[in-house]
């Protein structure tokens, strides 16, 4: 762009000039731009309110099962991706990503699972089209309890 200059009528005039890399020439073009503005409110905020171990039967105790009980705030999410990383939050062992209906209220409860005993740091985002938020935890999974 070389150029911007405003008129009477507030409108904007917009002056581009393009190099023609085979004969060095330039290209000018004037015009009026306008666009249409949307502000959205995105999700605000994520919250993990509750975690609450989930009994298995002894078959299928091979991986600890934990409910997370997450609210946001702000626009309702259309998916849900939980992260299971290490203590440290550096190192991922898995990620989990669903697709996710919200009706009236941001509330839900996201099922996973952790391959055995030990610290861990979760990460779990919400988002829709043009928006996400985080929460993290650790958490102490302690073979059929978790804190």
């Amino acid at each position: 762009t070389t150029g911007a200059s405003s008129d009477s009528d507030s409108s904007t005039t917009v002056e581009f000039m393009e190099d023609n890399p085979d004969g060095g020439c330039h290209i000018y073009r004037n015009g009026y731009y306008g666009t249409d503005m949307s502000v959205v409110e995105g999700i605000l905020e994520v919250n993990i309110i509750q975690m609450m171990n989930i009994q298995m039967t002894e078959n299928q105790a091979e991986n600890s099962v934990v409910d997370f009980v997450v609210t946001c705030q702000g626009s309702l999410p259309t998916d849900v991706c939980t992260v299971v990383s290490d203590p440290t939050c550096q190192v991922s062992k898995s990620v989990v990503c669903d697709p996710i209906v919200v009706t009236d209220e941001c509330l839900l409860t996201i099922r996973r699972a952790f391959e055995g005993p030990g610290m861990y740091c979760i990460n779990i985002t919400l988002g829709d089209d043009t928006s996400q938020a985080l929460a993290s935890a650790l958490i102490s999974v302690n073979g059929g309890e978790s804190t």
